[in-house]
This record gives structure tokens, C-alpha cells and sequence, in this order.
């Protein structure tokens, strides 16, 4: 595992990243949430790697400003693109339903591509609110969560999954814990003691 505290190229105080890890965002606060979110999405770039963002309710031009807010610029077009705004619903949804499966492969195939554009890794955050708007398959998310740890590829990957508390309960916030492997607390990515890692 890389250690990787008083790193600056991270943007943010880091106990431990390891080059492909599953990271819980629990948050109650948007202010806390931009500050977290934005220097995770920026250190991605930094490094050379691509980015996605999944939003349900922030607008992708607020998600661009936070960006640039950290200096980072990126070309109008690319044919590669560094990054990427989409729906969150549209995104893990496509065909109007959920299903955790087709979410993965599609997940190992935007890997694959990126590893072949000549990327460092692969970098991936989403706003999980979509699961609460009533979309058929979306009661098999937390599956989701724990087919994410099951994938192994060679290429360096990273997901951040985004949890309002204001919305989530408490039980479905407990179970959430449960299928990431790592947390944000106190500003650092920690391994999450609540982690409950699977028989198989």
C-alpha cells in the first residue's frame, strides 16, 4: 500500500491511496463535499489520468468551475477527453433500469480504453442520489458496491461514491460502509474499520 502523507501532488492530506482503491464519501455539508470532491478530481489529472464525474443534482458547470478554482484547464476539445461530466442516472442506468452486472463490464471496458489512450490510471466519482429517484433495479445498489471490490485490473483505478447523510438513512448509511474498503475522515482517505470484506 502507498503511503502518501504531506504529498502536495494529492491536493489534500492522504493516510493512505493505494494506486486502485473504493472510497466512501460520507458528507452533511456541500461546502465540505466541493473541497473533497474537487482536490480528488483534480489530483486525478495531475497524474495523467482520465476522469469521470456522475452528477444527480450538481450542474456540470459547477463541477468544471471547481476545476478551474484549482487551476486546472482543460482544452473545449480533446479526442481523448481528460475528463468527463454525465448524468449519474443516465450513466448507470442507460437503458432505464439498473443492473449492477452491465455496470461493471461497462466500468472494465472504460479502463481498458483508457489504459490504450495512454492514461495512468482511471478516476471516477458519483453523486449516489440517483438511486433514491425510484428507477427500476435501483434497490440492487449497495450489490453494486460490493461487485466494485471484486474488480482487479492491472490498470490503476479509483471510484469515490458520494452519500448525502441529509438524505440517506441511517441503516442504508451503515450498510454503505460496509461494501468500501476505504473512508474519508478528518480530510484523509483511511482504511474503513467497518469494512466487511466478502467470503469469496
Amino acid at each position: 500500500m502507498e503511503n502518501t502523507t504531506n504529498n502536495p501532488s494529492n491536493g489534500y492530506s492522504l493516510a493512505y491511496f493505494p494506486d486502485s482503491c473504493h472510497i466512501c464519501l460520507i458528507y452533511d455539508s456541500e461546502e465540505q463535499r466541493q473541497i473533497i470532491v474537487s482536490e480528488y478530481l483534480a489530483s486525478g489529472l495531475r497524474k495523467g489520468e482520465q476522469v469521470s464525474y456522475f452528477t444527480d443534482k450538481t450542474d456540470p458547470k459547477t463541477v468544471l468551475k471547481w476545476l478551474t478554482d484549482q487551476g486546472i484547464e482543460l482544452p473545449e476539445s480533446e479526442d481523448m477527453p481528460r475528463f468527463r461530466v454525465a448524468k449519474a442516472d443516465e450513466s448507470y442506468c442507460p437503458n432505464g433500469s439498473f443492473e449492477p452486472e452491465n455496470m461493471i463490464a461497462r466500468s472494465r471496458k472504460r479502463y481498458k480504453i483508457a489504459k490504450e489512450a495512454g492514461f495512468s490510471g482511471s478516476r471516477a466519482s458519483g453523486e449516489m442520489s440517483w438511486a433514491l429517484k425510484g428507477i427500476p433495479g435501483s434497490d440492487r445498489m449497495l450489490e453494486y458496491e460490493s461487485l466494485l471490490n471484486a474488480v482487479n485490473e492491472e490498470f490503476p483505478h479509483s471510484g469515490m461514491c458520494q452519500y448525502d447523510a441529509r438524505l440517506f438513512d441511517g441503516a442504508t448509511l451503515l450498510k454503505v460502509l460496509q461494501v468500501h474498503p476505504y473512508i474519508f475522515a478528518d480530510g484523509q482517505v483511511v482504511q474503513n474499520p467497518y469494512f466487511i470484506k466478502p467470503n469469496n
